[in-house]
C-alpha cells in the first residue's frame, strides 16, 4: 500500500544522525593540541638526527695527548680511522697547553671552508661553533669535555645514517604532560654529573621540578647547560630504563619557568646520543634523578642501537 512521504521525516532523521555523531566520544581539544605539538616535535627531532650534523654521522672520537698526534688511514698513526675518504696520513693535531692546531701533509686533501689546509689553529666546541675540517665525506673538529681535548669525526656517508631504522615511541598521553611545582634553589646548586666515559663534571642547578604520580610526589633536579639559556635540561632514569627504554636513561628539555609552576612534557623525553652511536660523550642522570616510577611516555629503545649497554 502506497504511503505519502512524511514531510517531517527527513528533518527528524537529520536530527537523529546529528545526535549520534555528537554522542560518539571525541578527543578533548587539549589532547588534540598535545598530540599535534608532540608529533611536530618528533618530526623536528628526526630531521635533526638524520641531518649532516646529526648524531647518526658520528664515526670516531680520539683524545689528544700533548704534542704531535698524527691522523690518517694508516695503522701507524696516533689517531687511525679506516676510511677511504682519508689519506694514509692526513696530517697532525698538535696539542700545546689548551691550544690545538692542525698541520696538514702536502696533498692530503684536507680542506677548511673549501680551501686546502696548510697549518690552521682550531677552535673547539667549548667556544661555540668549532673549526670544521673536511676530507671527502669526513668532517672533523676539536671538542672539549671536562678539560679533555679530543677530535670528533663525522662521516656524511656513515652506515648508521644510511641504515637508520627510525624511532619508536609510547603513545602520546596528556597524562604525561605533567603540571609540576618548580622549587628554586637560591643560590643555584651545583650537581655532580658523570658522563658515559667516566668523566665527572659539575653543572648549575637552578631548581627541581616536583610532580605527583602513582600516589606520591617525585622530584627531578634540573640543570642549566649554558648561562642565559631559556630552557632547562633534565637527565632521568625510570623503571622502564633497560627494558622498554634506553638503559642509561633519557633526556628532556622544558622552558625556563616564569613562576612556581611548569609543564614537564614526558612525551618529549628522548634517547641520549649514546643510544644511537658509540662516539658520543653523554652525561648520565645523577643518582637523585633515578625514579622508581614507570614513565611510559616518550622515546623507546632504538632498535638499531650499538652493542654497548652502559
Amino acid at each position: 500500500m502506497y504511503r505519502p512521504r512524511d514531510p517531517h521525516r527527513r528533518p527528524l532523521l537529520l536530527a537523529l544522525a546529528a545526535a549520534l555523531v555528537l554522542s560518539v566520544p571525541r578527543p578533548a581539544p587539549a589532547a588534540d593540541a598535545e598530540t599535534s605539538d608532540v608529533l611536530a616535535w618528533r618530526a623536528q627531532r628526526l630531521a635533526s638526527l638524520t641531518s649532516d650534523s646529526g648524531w647518526l654521522t658520528l664515526a670516531g672520537l680520539y683524545w689528544l695527548k700533548p704534542g704531535d698526534n698524527t691522523f690518517g688511514r694508516a695503522a701507524g698513526n696516533a689517531l687511525t680511522l679506516d676510511s677511504p675518504a682519508l689519506a694514509p696520513t692526513a696530517g697532525s693535531f698538535v696539542l700545546s697547553g689548551r691550544e690545538v692546531r692542525f698541520v696538514a701533509r702536502p696533498g692530503s686533501g684536507v680542506t677548511h671552508e673549501g680551501a686546502p689546509v696548510g697549518t690552521l689553529e682550531l677552535v673547539s666546541d667549548a667556544h661555540g661553533e668549532p673549526t670544521v675540517l673536511a676530507s671527502g665525506t669526513l668532517r672533523f673538529f676539536v671538542i672539549e669535555r671536562v678539560g679533555h681535548l679530543g677530535v670528533r669525526v663525522r662521516d656524511l656517508d656513515n652506515p648508521h645514517r644510511r641504515n637508520f631504522r627510525g624511532l619508536e615511541y609510547f603513545p602520546v598521553s596528556l597524562e604525561w604532560a605533567v603540571h609540576a611545582r618548580f622549587e628554586r634553589y637560591v643560590p643555584a646548586r651545583r650537581v655532580k654529573i658523570m658522563n658515559i666515559l667516566g668523566m665527572e663534571d659539575e653543572m648549575p642547578s637552578p631548581g627541581a621540578v616536583v610532580f605527583s604520580k602513582a600516589g606520591r610526589e617525585w622530584r627531578l633536579d634540573t640543570v642549566l647547560e649554558e648561562p642565559g639559556d631559556r630552557q632547562l635540561f633534565i637527565m632521568f632514569a625510570d623503571a622502564t630504563s633497560g627494558h622498554e627504554t634506553y638503559g642509561a636513561g633519557r633526556f628532556l628539555y622544558f622552558p625556563m619557568p616564569q613562576g612556581d609552576t611548569v609543564v614537564v612534557d614526558f612525551n618529549k623525553a628522548y634517547n641520549p646520543p649514546c643510544a644511537l652511536n658509540d662516539f658520543a660523550t653523554c652525561p648520565l642522570p645523577p643518582y637523585q634523578n633515578r625514579l622508581q616510577l614507570r614513565v611510559d611516555a616518550g622515546e623507546k629503545t632504538y632498535a638499531g642501537a650499538p652493542a654497548h649497554h652502559p
